[in-house]
C-alpha cells in the first residue's frame, strides 16, 4: 500500500477465530465462532481497515472526502486514519439540519480527530453519485483537491480488500455471517470464501435493495457475480442505528454469557439473526458458523 506509514496502519492479520458455547446453538447441534475482525487495528476496527487502506493508498497522499450519516462508523474511522497519517479529511453528513444542533459523540470524535464536517439535506445526500451532484458537493465543501471515497467506503478498492477477509475464512467454517450496511464488506467477503462454503448477509438498513448493490459491486470489482451468497433482511429492527429494547437486552445478555462486546448498530442485528435462524432450523446439524465482527462499541 505505497504511500501509508506501515506502522500507524499496521494491522493484525489474520485476526482471530475464536469459538464460543451456546446453548442456543449447541441445542441444535449447530458450532458458533466469531471471526474478530474487531481485533485487527485500535482506531480502523475490521471492516473499515480493510475497505480504507487500498483506498488510502490510491489517494497517495491528498486530502479525503467521504459521505455518512450522523453516526456513521466509516466517518470516525476515515477521520481517524487521516489523524494518524496526517491527512485532511472532509466528512459530507446526511441531514443539514443537524448543522445547527450540538454534535453527537460520534460526530465530536471526528471532529477530534481533525475531519471537516460539511452538511448537505437529505434530498441532495440521496443523489451523490450522480456525477453533477457530487461535483457540487465537493465544490461546495471546498476539496476540490480531494480523493473520494463512497458512502461506507463502498468501492471496487474496498471489495477486493475485502475478499482477504473471505479468504481468510477458507475451510473454517460451512457458513461465514456478515452484517451489511452498504454492502461492499459482504460483496468481497463472498467472493474470497472457498468451494462448499456460503456467505450470509445481514442488512442492517430496511427495504430490501442490497441485492442490487451488491451485485453491481462484484460486477465493478470482479466482473461479474461471485460466490454462493444470500442476505436475510428480517434483522434490521426499524433501520439504522434503531436498536430497540429487545435488540438490547439480546446484547447484553451475550456480552454477559461470552465476555465479548457486543456493538448494537451491526454486530448486535447479526448475532441475534443467527441465534433466530438456528432456532428455527435453517441451519443443518453439523454446521459451523462464522460470524464476523466488523466493529467494536464506541467508547463516548
Amino acid at each position: 500500500m505505497t504511500g501509508l506509514d506501515p506502522a500507524s496502519l499496521r494491522p493484525r492479520l489474520p485476526s482471530p477465530l475464536q469459538e464460543v458455547e451456546d446453548d442456543r446453538c449447541a441445542r441444535r447441534g449447530v458450532r458458533l465462532f466469531l471471526k474478530r475482525d474487531d481485533l485487527i487495528h485500535p482506531d480502523l476496527v475490521g471492516n473499515k481497515w480493510r475497505k480504507l487502506a487500498p483506498n488510502l493508498a490510491a489517494a497517495a497522499g491528498r486530502p479525503i472526502l467521504t459521505f455518512g450519516g450522523a453516526y456513521s462508523n466509516h466517518l470516525r474511522a476515515t477521520a481517524a486514519a487521516g489523524r494518524l497519517l496526517g491527512l485532511p479529511t472532509v466528512g459530507v453528513v446526511r441531514g443539514e439540519e443537524l448543522a445547527d444542533r450540538p454534535l453527537n459523540p460520534s460526530l465530536a470524535r471526528c471532529v477530534a480527530d481533525g475531519m471537516r464536517l460539511h452538511f448537505v439535506d437529505r434530498s441532495t445526500y440521496r443523489r451523490k453519485n450522480e456525477p453533477s451532484t457530487l461535483a457540487s458537493i465537493v465544490r461546495a465543501a471546498g476539496a476540490e483537491d480531494a480523493y473520494v471515497v463512497p458512502e461506507g467506503g463502498s468501492n471496487a478498492l474496498a471489495v477486493r480488500g475485502c475478499q482477504a477477509l473471505g479468504e481468510e475464512l477458507r475451510g473454517q467454517a460451512d457458513v461465514v455471517a456478515v452484517a451489511c450496511g452498504t454492502g461492499g464488506t459482504f460483496a468481497g467477503l463472498a467472493a474470497g470464501l472457498g468451494a462448499g462454503q456460503r456467505a450470509l448477509g445481514i442488512p442492517v438498513l430496511k427495504g430490501g435493495f442490497l441485492t442490487a448493490d451488491i451485485e453491481a459491486l462484484q460486477e465493478t470489482a470482479f466482473g461479474g457475480r461471485q460466490g454462493n451468497w444470500s442476505l436475510d433482511d428480517r434483522f434490521h429492527f426499524g433501520g439504522y442505528a434503531r436498536t430497540p429494547p429487545e435488540l438490547e437486552a439480546f446484547a447484553k445478555d451475550f456480552e454477559d454469557l461470552h465476555g465479548v462486546a457486543v456493538e448494537r448498530l451491526y454486530v448486535a442485528k447479526l448475532l441475534y439473526g443467527l441465534v433466530t435462524l438456528v432456532e428455527e432450523g435453517a441451519l443443518p446439524v453439523g454446521s459451523r458458523v462464522a460470524a464476523v465482527v466488523t466493529g467494536a462499541p464506541f467508547a463516548e
